[in-house]
């Protein structure tokens, strides 16, 4: 539930900076990441290193001194998100317990059991979202609403398939 919460903030979020100029999307704002697109692909780096790390050890991930362009963010993310649900629908209690073990540029080799990965990706997504909020809202525009709580409403108001 918590990938699935992270992939419909980020989607809300990525969609509302893509009715902005491309000068305003690379604003330097002083917030994060400079702007608002480079937060958005560093939270789309986030995702899929710790993906990489996660589930599969092939798929690509940029280095973080070289990150892709929005729009190859744009293409990429839904097809990366899609990739984490369906690992996590497959996941054993088991899988989620496995310690995964990572090199980190932060605290170099480490590990942490597979749900406390889960949870740091879902936090971080969370953290950079609330920064793109408030970068939009200094550009005068409207942020979407990306609490979980209104998760929780659209997905109880959903028609059950």
């Amino acid at each position: 539930m918590h990938i699935r919460y992270s992939g419909w903030a980020s989607r809300k979020v990525l969609e509302a900076p893509l009715a902005l100029s491309p000068e305003d999307r690379a604003k330097p704002m002083n917030v994060s990441h400079e702007s608002i697109a480079k937060t958005l692909t560093h939270i789309y780096f986030g995702d899929a290193i710790w993906y990489s790390r996660i589930a599969d050890p092939s798929y690509p991930v940029p280095p973080h001194d070289a990150l892709p362009s929005l729009d190859f963010v744009v293409e990429e993310w839904p097809r990366l998100q899609a990739r984490w649900e369906a690992w996590t629908d497959a996941a054993t209690d088991a899988e989620i317990a496995r310690q995964t073990p990572f090199k980190s540029r932060f605290v170099g080799n480490a590990g942490l059991p597979a749900w406390q990965i889960v949870m740091h990706v879902v936090n971080h997504g969370t953290l950079h979202r609330g920064q793109i909020v408030g970068m939009l809202r200094q550009l005068g525009v409207k942020p979407p609403a990306t609490d979980i709580v209104f998760y929780y409403y659209e997905q109880a108001a959903a028609p059950a398939s």
